[in-house]
Order: structure tokens, then sequence, then C-alpha cells
């Protein structure tokens, strides 16, 4: 991954993504080219997903109780 990519947030790197599909759909890149743009959306995916996973980890629900109090339990 390069450095353009370490410093992109979830959105943008959704779009990069977004953009490096379209690319690839076109069909007009040449085969290394296309490689290229293959392996970057693969570091974006993997970026992404990273996101997700530590979005994930900080998501907790809150409980109200029969008695009316409410606690905090982790998303599973």
């Amino acid at each position: 991954m390069d450095k353009k990519e370490d410093k992109l947030n979830f959105e943008e790197a959704m779009k990069e993504l977004e953009n490096i599909v379209q690319q690839l759909e076109k069909g007009e890149l040449n085969l290394d080219d296309s490689m290229k743009k293959f392996e970057e959306g693969v570091n974006l995916s993997k970026k992404c997903s990273k996101y997700l996973e530590n979005a994930e980890k900080k998501i907790s629900i809150l409980v109200r109780q029969e008695d009316g109090t409410v606690s905090e339990e982790n998303f599973n």
C-alpha cells in the first residue's frame, strides 16, 4: 500500500475502490495496468475491512433492564 492509500479514511478508500472497479470493468486497461489496479484494489479492500472491524469492536448496545435501568452490552 502506498503512502496515499495509508492516509485515506474509510469513505475515501471506498470511493477509490469503486473507481478502480469501474476502470477494471471498462476493460480498457492493458494487462500490466489492470494487474496494478487489481492489487491496489485488494489493498484498499483490506484497508476498508480493517476499518469496519475496528468500528464493530467499538459498537455497544444499550439495553433497558426490567427495573428500568439501562446497561451497556457489547455488540456481537
